[in-house]
């Protein structure tokens, strides 16, 4: 008897000396969210901007974010896990923690509904609510496995964040137009861009803006323009309906997709653009196909 009483006085101490000094996290919410890690990943990075004293960076991959919350005397850390669960769904878990008042909040939460936790959670279910009308501004359909047609280019050079990306093709549209029609070359396709790196920790892209040209004999030489033979190759491919601004979900979802279905794939993708944004209208009906190259 009095070993069966030690051994669990024992248990019941290792047990609180877990809750309250090893247990990572003071609070934990978990949500389904209807969409694929990169969405939620870039859509939290947008919302964050909205707050005040806040700043989120990305961890080891885009499935792990940390935000920082300073409000008064308490700082809040909120680490963002995104879990994968099918093509449409993830499972968010959100660990939180008030370093400055830990033991405070872990010795209060079994009995009451604190304030820590009715905070918590306001903050998560307003990003849930940023991130389901986010959702409605745009559709991804993937196609499967495609050949990227070849073609031969004249293109613009550019680097900047991923979110700066459709402001750098608007400024090159007109440029584009009107210095290779000015230069007696041929229009062959609509536009597209060849990322050419891209950085998923910094959010960063290089690519290439380019027009599809009939080659001729002798190339004009023409400032910041850059001819290229553009090869095809097998990929993966997608339909993304929505601005321009947030193409790049079609770049997550097929990543996903890859990654679900066992596919080596090369993260620089190609994007074929059927509308001019310059002439503005309801983005959802603007149509962009985009690729991911399959690796050799």
């Amino acid at each position: 008897m009095k070993k069966a009483l030690s051994i669990t006085i024992a248990i019941i101490c290792i047990g609180l000396l877990w809750y309250f000094f090893i247990k990572p996290q003071d609070y934990q919410i978990r949500v389904k969210a209807k969409s694929f890690p990169g969405t939620i990943n870039q859509s939290l990075k947008a919302w964050n901007t909205s707050l005040s004293n806040s700043t989120v960076v990305q961890l080891e991959d885009l499935k792990h974010l940390k935000q920082t919350i300073v409000s008064g005397d308490s700082t809040h850390t909120y680490f963002w896990n995104i879990t994968s669960i099918n093509d449409s769904t993830s499972q968010l878990k959100v660990d939180v923690m008030d370093i400055d008042n830990s033991f405070k909040n872990k010795l209060s939460i079994p009995f009451a509904d604190t304030d820590f936790e009715k905070g918590s959670r306001k903050l998560v279910t307003d990003f849930m609510s940023y991130l389901n009308k986010h959702r409605k501004e745009f559709k991804v359909t993937i196609l499967n496995e495609e050949e990227l047609p070849s073609t031969y280019c004249a293109c613009v050079q550019h680097r900047t964040i991923q979110t700066k990306k459709a402001t750098a093709m608007k400024d090159s549209y007109p440029f584009l137009n009107s210095v290779l029609v000015g230069n007696g070359l041929k229009l062959n396709g609509v536009p597209l861009i060849e990322i050419t790196d891209w950085n998923m920790n910094k959010d960063s892209v290089a690519f290439n803006f380019c027009y599809p040209i009939i080659k001729i004999d002798s190339l004009p030489v023409i400032n910041d323009i850059i001819y290229k033979e553009f090869k095809g190759s097998k990929a993966l491919k997608a339909i993304y309906n929505g601005n321009y601004i947030t193409s790049d979900r079609a770049w997550y979802a097929l990543l996903d997709y890859a990654e679900k279905n066992n596919i080596k794939v090369e993260a620089k993708p190609i994007e074929f653009f059927y509308n001019n944004p310059n002439m503005g209208g309801d983005a959802l009906y603007w149509k962009t196909e985009v690729f991911m190259p399959i690796a050799e």
